[in-house]
């Protein structure tokens, strides 16, 4: 398979590409954990801070009022994006702080002593303990559902914990940040609300690669980090279905989530402010809203016909390295690639491949549960973004069957 997709042209438009990793040129295939950012995005946050910098609620000079309109536009923009209004869009620091704001404010009107909660086994662990903490606090339950062999999810026992009267709240991923499945969420999510169970969707690791409408996909709540989406680092996003917001109770007290203060009681603002509580990080929000722009000069879908070629590729050289075991086989998975190699510890790997110019993540991933039901500790990881090139993929396996010449 190849693709005409103009790689070259798209990496003219991040600066830190153009640079070295131990004296041998930048292959940056971490992009799981966090993606590199277009010229734009610097620019854009560059540019709030040299022209507009200013406090915005409240402000009545010509500064804050632009201040304002900017962090007013960009909301507006990102919610566009995902076909949703803006007052169901939250602004938080990352999708970490989005799954925590629903598990301690949606689940405590939702959840009484002895309810469920579904999560699945492949989940990163802030999908796991914002969850563990409400059900402690609340007596309630978590169940899981089983990753079989392949990387895929056991769909017989999901049914059957969507089918448990207490189940509540179904938690999962859109895409697995270790194994690279794609969950076929709309089958999920049209099961779940034949029973009543509310869906909350991490979609930290999909939401950079392909544009997602959250009004036709119909989960309560999406969240998502700006950082692994060409964006800005301490942003993030939680959407939340209008009439669920307006029923949850604040998550953080302070300034700007209020309606009124006395020592008698407060009222609060409503959504998205009433999440918002204290100074908004408005040059990162703007960041982020330059990301999707640019995301929308993309053609995504050439994008991941490319990401996959990429992936394929890496592939299809490290299988015929003797020991080389992949994790994550199912078809139409992300451009993640999460590996062993038997008797060589991933870390020694990636060290390897370091002194080759060659970035790549080792360890648990945030997926303890998941690494021990694969039977390892850790794993190294390839991740694949639309600036990487074929010639990095080869790279990727030429460094590794010569680390693994080294190691053994």
């Amino acid at each position: 398979m190849t693709t005409s997709f103009p790689v070259e042209k798209i990496r003219a438009d991040f600066p830190i590409l153009k640079g070295s990793n131990r004296g041998k040129p930048l292959a940056y295939l971490d992009n799981a954990a966090s993606s590199q950012k277009p010229q734009s995005v610097i620019d854009s946050i560059s540019r709030f801070y040299e022209t507009t910098n200013s406090n915005v609620h409240r402000g009545i000079y010509q500064l804050a009022e632009d201040a304002e309109n900017e962090y007013r536009l960009a909301r507006e923009y990102i919610a566009d994006w995902f076909s949703v209004t803006p007052d169901e869009l939250i602004f938080t620091r990352g999708t970490t702080e989005a799954l925590n704001l629903v598990a301690h404010s949606f689940g405590q009107i939702v959840l009484n002593g002895g309810d469920c909660i579904i999560l699945t086994e492949m989940e990163h662990h802030a999908n796991i303990v914002p969850w563990q903490l409400t059900a402690e606090r609340i007596g309630a339950r978590i169940v899981t559902v089983p990753v079989l062999a392949d990387g895929s999810l056991d769909q017989d026992i999901l049914s059957s914990h969507l089918n448990d009267p207490t189940s509540k709240i179904l938690s999962i991923c859109h895409v697995s940040n270790t194994l690279g499945t794609t969950n076929p969420l709309d089958q999920i999510i049209r099961e779940a609300k034949q029973h009543g169970v509310k869906v909350v969707v991490d979609g930290a690791q999909s939401t950079p690669h392909q544009r997602i409408d959250l009004k036709s996909l119909d989960c309560d709540f999406f969240a998502f980090s700006g950082h692994k989406a060409y964006g800005p680092m301490g942003i993030g996003v939680l959407y939340g279905k209008k009439e669920l917001l307006h029923e949850m109770p604040p998550f953080q007290g302070g300034g700007d989530m209020i309606d009124e203060v006395s020592f008698d009681g407060t009222t609060y603002a409503p959504p998205p402010q009433r999440f918002e509580a204290g100074t908004p990080n408005v040059a990162d929000a703007i960041g982020l809203s330059e990301a999707f722009r640019y995301l929308a000069e993309a053609d995504l879908c050439s994008a991941s016909r490319h990401e996959t070629q990429l992936l394929e590729t890496a592939r299809e050289g490290l299988q015929t390295i003797d020991g080389f075991v992949e994790h994550g086989t199912t078809p139409g998975k992300a451009a993640v690639l999460s590996f062993s190699i038997d008797g060589i510890h991933p870390h020694d790997l990636a060290t390897l491949l370091d002194g080759e110019g060659i970035a790549i993540r080792t360890g648990h991933h945030c997926c303890q549960p998941l690494m021990k039901k694969l039977g390892v500790e850790a794993t190294a990881r390839a991740s694949f973004a639309m600036y990487n090139t074929l010639e990095e993929s080869e790279r990727l396996v030429a460094a590794a069957r010569k680390a693994v010449s080294v190691l053994r």
